[in-house]
């Protein structure tokens, strides 16, 4: 640690010992990471405590000390949780709290940092962060899936029915509730895989030093076991550069938003007069500064906005960690710039999409409408197949059917009988029946299939879904934000 005077206060180094005057100002502001990386104080702070504790338990530092660098520490926190501004040479996160531990205790403070490298502190402070991150996002996809949950729930009530689209094209219809669960279950694997990437944080780096491990007798056990890890990294160069978990976390979180972006497509669509389905609401739509009728749907443009932003902080990660040698470098400083990004984006957009869809209105009667006879073509050919005949057979005498009904411009249940017998002389009367919407769904009973039982059961599981959350970490400090 070096120190030097700069604007009347006093400059504070981890480094500098080996160098002959001061770094050149270009240098200080490529390398300052304390904009991006002051979020993580809290984080450095308690395994710094932890560290000052392990000290004192392998001999190196007195139990008085121990005790004085951990109080300290709390002052140090105390001071940050108010405010205390950095100065200019406090290059990062690391660099501030050792100068503000300086001005606490006094010399005391230069005893903490033996045996640790600012190396595993932030590869450890990060994975801590991480964690914490991963239960936030958790918490915010929950309580998105409940609003979808909840109005999948009032249209299966209700029995509302829709079309289901393929190329964008009328398919089959569905029940609505069907179309609801299909963005709830991608979002439940979205917090499966965030689950997965808060395991992958959960091993501890600390004790690693700079690449070699600490020569000191330090419990990495007791490390473990106070900061909340499940397990400890097994080789000191790759704990120190390891940036798996960033990567984790991030192809996570591009994958929620696009699921997000997805759901928004569908939502903005569906809102549109041409479909008609949906209404949206007053307090998460905005209006246009020219058209006095606007009512757009900003928050859903946004949100499929975002998962592109997103897409580019995995890109980003991944671009720059597949060229490093072994051992840490400082290009990774960057990895927290793109996991901070995409965890503030996907922060922002869960409770505003959340918002905005619970505000949202369905039109049971447009959607119910829109279930034209043509999209039962397939329960028709399915009808003859009952009767013994083919489905390639049966596929083509209704493809036919519905060829002669666009021709003469009416829907297929508007054709007469002998239209129907002319394709095949198995039609009866019955056929009609083939072609309601309500009965095509009824017949669709198969698990995760849109009939009443299927759709019932898929509410059932979602629920019990919902009740199993991804937990914070027993000691985990409330993240930390700009």
């Amino acid at each position: 640690m070096s120190a030097l005077k700069l604007d009347g206060a006093v400059a504070h180094k981890l480094w500098g010992g080996r160098f002959s005057g001061d770094s050149a100002p270009e240098l200080d502001a490529l390398n300052r990471s304390l904009d991006v990386d002051l979020r993580l104080w809290p984080f450095d702070i308690e395994l710094s405590k932890a560290w000052a504790v392990a000290l004192w338990q392998a001999g190196v530092v007195t139990l008085e000390d121990s005790r004085t660098l951990e109080h300290g520490l709390d002052g140090v926190a105390a001071r940050l949780r108010a405010g205390a501004p950095p100065i200019a040479s406090d290059e990062d996160v690391h660099t501030l709290i050792d100068r503000l531990l300086h001005e606490e205790i006094g010399d005391v403070a230069s005893k903490l940092h033996t045996g640790r490298s600012r190396n595993d502190q932030v590869a450890t402070a990060t994975r801590l962060w991480a964690m914490d991150a991963v239960a936030a996002l958790d918490g915010a996809i929950r309580r998105l899936q409940t609003v979808l949950l909840e109005h999948a729930r009032t249209l299966h009530a209700e029995r509302v029915l829709m079309p289901a689209y393929t190329h964008l094209q009328r398919a089959q219809p569905v029940e609505a509730a069907h179309w609801v669960l299909s963005h709830f279950w991608p979002l439940d694997r979205d917090r499966q895989r965030l689950a997965g990437a808060a395991r992958a944080a959960a091993a501890l780096p600390l004790g690693s030093g700079a690449i070699a491990g600490c020569a000191f007798p330090i419990s990495r056990v007791l490390l473990q076991e106070t900061l909340g890890f499940a397990r400890r990294t097994p080789n000191s160069m790759d704990a120190v550069s390891d940036r798996d978990f960033v990567a984790d976390l991030l192809y996570a979180v591009a994958m929620l938003g696009m699921h997000l972006s997805r759901l928004a497509e569908d939502v903005v669509l569906f809102g549109t007069a041409e479909f008609g389905f949906i209404e949206f609401g007053d307090r998460y739509t905005t209006g246009s500064s020219m058209m006095p009728q606007k009512r757009n749907p900003d928050v859903f443009e946004l949100a499929r906005g975002a998962g592109s932003r997103v897409l580019g902080d995995l890109s980003t990660l991944l671009a720059t960690l597949k060229g490093l040698p072994t051992g840490y470098n400082k290009d990774i400083q960057d990895d927290k710039r793109a996991l901070f990004d995409a965890v503030d984006t996907m922060q922002r957009v869960l409770p505003a999409v959340a918002g905005a869809l619970a505000e949202c209105g369905f039109r049971a009667d447009r959607m119910r409408a829109a279930c034209s006879s043509t999209m039962m073509a397939t329960d028709l050919a399915d009808y003859l197949v009952a009767k013994g005949v083919a489905f390639r057979d049966a596929h083509a005498a209704v493809g036919r059917l519905v060829r002669e009904s666009e021709a003469a411009g009416v829907e297929l249940n508007a054709l007469p009988l002998r239209a129907f017998a002319a394709a095949d002389a198995r039609f009866e009367t019955d056929l009609f029946e083939a072609l309601s919407a309500a009965r095509s769904v009824e017949r669709r009973e198969v698990d995760g299939g849109t009939g009443p039982r299927a759709i019932g059961a898929q509410l059932d599981a979602a629920l019990v879904s919902l009740g199993a959350g991804q937990e914070p970490r027993g000691n985990a400090i409330r993240l930390q934000s700009d």
